[in-house]
């Protein structure tokens, strides 16, 4: 089979439930696909430009089959629907998250989920520059939790998961705060997700009553 950047980024895709994004290397991605070094350069400059790939076909399963709205869907459930896709994608693979931060995807699922963002909201009363501005806050909010999401689970620690340990506090000094050490140290849950996106998604429709009116 000819190497192609698609090929590879799909390799770095399965490599990283094995050896996590700290221990994607180049090497071992040519170890992989069976050929030297030197021939993953012709067709992936730097290991940055492999994780806007592998960002990019995250992206991709996030947007597969997605469609504009239902009869009677607001556009609330709608975006929600599509922060659960994109949660959903990159819990998929080990670090996930961290390869979609701060990445720089292309392709056509890309445009295509952008101009169905854009379109929901602006029926639903949003101008384009309150649509283009009020969608990255879900993408970073969605982003940011599964973040520390995956982080929790430990598996960057050579050691015992420090998140499953009991955290210790002093309860005369910090009463409120010993009340809920089992939550703060528990793996963020998708009620967790779910109540976080609820206050996103109000938000938004606050801030665009309070600048409309």
């Amino acid at each position: 089979m000819p190497i192609t950047p698609d090929l590879i980024a799909r390799a770095g895709l399965r490599l990283l439930n094995d050896v996590g994004l700290d221990g994607l290397t180049m090497r071992m991605l040519a170890k992989e696909l069976d050929v030297q070094a030197p021939t993953l350069y012709w067709h992936v400059k730097n290991k940055h430009e492999l994780l806007d790939l592998m960002a990019g076909l995250i992206t991709a399963e996030a947007a597969d089959g997605i469609e504009g709205p239902g009869r009677n869907e607001t556009w609330q459930q709608w975006i929600a629907g599509l922060a659960r896709r994109m949660h959903d994608a990159m819990l998929r693979y080990r670090d996930g998250a961290r390869v979609a931060a701060g990445s720089y995807s292309t392709g056509p699922s890309i445009g295509r989920t952008l101009e169905l963002v854009l379109r929901t909201l602006t029926d639903a009363g949003f101008s384009t520059t309150e649509a283009v501005r009020a969608f990255p806050a879900v993408l970073h909010y969605v982003v940011g939790f599964t973040i520390e999401q995956q982080a929790r689970r430990g598996e960057g620690y050579e050691g015992p998961n420090p998140y499953a340990q009991q955290m210790t506090i002093d309860e005369t000094r910090y009463p409120l705060t010993a009340t809920v050490t089992k939550e703060l140290h528990a793996a963020d849950s998708d009620d967790n997700f779910e109540y976080g996106l609820r206050i996103v998604l109000a938000g938004i429709e606050a801030v665009r009553r309070e600048v409309s009116g």
